[in-house]
């Protein structure tokens, strides 16, 4: 290594101590996958760790799986992943698989309260699934609270092939395994809807965050010139959207949400909290140092009462035996933190890859729904909202909802236990509406939609918060409009939906129009979390044919714990393995 890039310290695999901004671990992918289906077996032990604070003296402790991030699990298609989860925390603990569909497996999907009870400090719980038709990067996260601040890692599933099955260039150089984060200096589960104090890659981080002071502040790694290498990045981030450079090199986007799209050349990746890409990068460059680089996406309008963390977070790329003395590397050029335009020709840009044997749109909608979501208002419950004069206490608070309903968990027992035990009532109700209450401007200015009628000043105090679900037919087509609301504000809102992947037939700005769009029915793109512009709306569609309680909300947690949020409840087939199975003999009890 030459010294052009000594500003930090080598990173070693499996070293994460404590944060900044970003960082980037590498992962090389092993030269073949087994013959057969394999067990990968991993034993996660959910514990009190003390980390670094950045900037401040002293430690701070999180929960966390061997550190921040935790542990890669990497299996091949079809292998079955069996993961002990061992709470050594003082906090309720569950671990979602994001992005693994969970056939047969409902009960190791992980939300808390939807599919399971919490995992108590002190006990312990084996989750059991098989990654079967799936390819690429997904990860995993706790789905409890905040936890998933500390507790996530990657979780990569390689062809039955190996890389020479990629439907790409395999790369010669390896693979990158980049988790992108936020940090706080106080217990997160406590401080995350606080502003984040940095970001971070796989929990480290760069020159232009952390002080002089902070240990190992920033990744470096080396780069063969002429050598392909395959980011797998991952955005684990709570509440913040990122902008993805590396000075001096552009990318070739291959997957997203671990389904191949077309080949996309771009120089900006972005990714919304809760998605994930794959996209090459060649190493041609002038040998010498460069920056990889993340900045914040803030797509919220009116901006953020309490602002946002709009710093620029680095790591280092060095090109092996490139000669230097020390100098600064290169910075890419970053776009502004409300470059939406940049975001929407990232977002549309990508169409997915056709394969033969792989699903296909499907043509015939059983299910139409036309879903709006964003943010309202709500008065405490002791206090009356007729009232001329309120007081002090009698302030409304935001609350969040899809189509002016908002959601919250039971607190007794699981709504997938309440559903195979057939004992819904007083857990949940099956009245999820396919339509908002009353039609209006959807999108436009917040001030100029409360003073335009009573319909939409209505709509920004919904009523209780409640558990609700759209019960919908084995093996049904779905389709839902996924429109924003700018009743308080606009906002990008990922939505994630647990169990299935979803094709994006069409983005856009405005109230959505059914007479004046044009859907992609032949390649549009396939993801499990979709980043519904700011003022704008998605259509997306699926087939549902995994039965279970299937969770579906925005990814940004400060939006989740206010209740954006409602659940699918998929009904049994004809078949036995169509049905929904019993629950697993150790599944936690409430």
């Amino acid at each position: 290594m030459s010294a052009c890039c000594g500003l930090a310290n080598r990173m070693q695999f499996g070293s994460m101590p404590g944060s900044c901004w970003l960082i980037l671990v590498l992962a090389v992918s092993s030269a073949a996958a087994p013959a057969d289906a394999a067990t990968v077996e991993h034993t996660f032990n959910v514990a009190t760790v003390s980390w670094p604070r950045i900037c401040q003296p002293g430690n701070v402790s999180i929960p966390a799986v061997d550190g921040v991030p935790g542990p890669v699990i990497e299996a091949s298609e079809g292998d079955t992943v069996v993961v002990h989860v061992i709470n050594d925390s003082p906090y309720n603990v569950t671990v979602h698989w994001h992005g693994v569909f969970q056939r047969g497996t409902p009960w190791a999907d992980g939300p808390e309260m939807v599919t399971q009870c919490p995992i108590r400090p002190g006990q312990r719980y084996t989750y059991r699934f098989a990654v079967s038709g799936q390819e690429g990067t997904l990860w995993w996260h706790a789905h409890s609270s905040f936890l998933r601040a500390t507790v996530h890692g990657a979780l990569i599933i390689r062809p039955r092939g190996g890389a020479a099955a990629y439907p790409f260039p395999a790369p010669d150089g390896g693979e990158k395994a980049v988790i992108l984060g936020e940090w706080w200096n106080n217990e997160t589960v406590i401080d995350s809807n606080a502003i984040a104090v940095a970001y971070t890659i796989n929990g480290k981080p760069g020159d232009l965050c952390a002080c002089a002071s902070t240990p190992d502040r920033s990744a470096r790694f080396e780069l063969t010139r002429n050598s392909t290498y395959l980011l797998r990045i991952i955005n684990a981030a709570l509440n913040t959207a990122f902008f993805f450079k590396v000075a001096g090199h552009t990318f070739t986007v291959v997957a997203a949400d671990a389904s191949y799209t077309d080949p996309y050349e771009t120089d900006v990746i972005v990714i919304a909290p809760g998605q994930t890409v794959d996209a090459l990068m060649s190493a041609t460059a002038a040998p010498g140092c460069y920056y990889m680089a993340i900045s914040p996406y803030q797509s919220a309008f009116p901006p953020p009462p309490g602002g946002f963390n709009g710093n620029v977070t680095t790591a280092l790329v060095e090109y092996a035996g490139a000669s230097g003395g020390g100098g600064q590397p290169a910075m890419p050029a970053m776009p502004e933190p409300t470059d939406t335009d940049t975001a929407n020709r990232f977002y549309t840009g990508m169409t997915g890859l056709i394969r033969p044997g792989r699903p296909t749109v499907p043509l015939a909608v059983d299910t139409r729904m036309f879903v709006t979501i964003g943010l309202g208002l709500r008065y405490p419950p002791s206090c009356d909202p007729t009232a001329a004069a309120q007081p002090p206490a009698c302030q409304p608070i935001p609350i969040a909802t899809m189509n002016n309903h908002s959601f919250v968990l039971p607190s007794t027992i699981s709504m997938l236990d309440a559903r195979y035990g057939d004992t819904p009532e007083g857990v949940y109700t099956s009245d999820f509406p396919d339509r908002p209450p009353v039609e209006f401007d959807y999108t436009n200015a917040t001030q100029e939609v409360v003073l335009g009628g009573g319909a939409a000043a209505a709509l920004l105090f919904p009523g209780a918060p409640a558990t609700k679900v759209r019960k919908v037919g084995y093996n049904e087509t779905v389709e839902m409009v996924l429109q924003n609301t700018a009743l308080v504000g606009r906002e990008s809102h990922p939505m994630h939906l647990h169990g299935f992947n979803f094709f994006v037939l069409a983005q856009g700005f405005g109230n959505y129009d059914d007479g004046e769009r044009r859907l992609n029915l032949r390649n549009p793109q396939e993801r499990n979390t979709i980043a519904v512009p700011t003022g704008g709306w998605a259509v997306i569609r699926f087939v549902a044919d995994n039965p279970g309680m299937w969770f579906m909300h925005c990814h940004l947690d400060s939006h989740l714990s206010m209740g954006l949020a409602m659940v699918f409840e998929v009904e049994d087939g004809t078949t036995p393995d169509t049905k929904l199975p019993p629950p697993p003999p150790d599944l936690p009890q409430c």
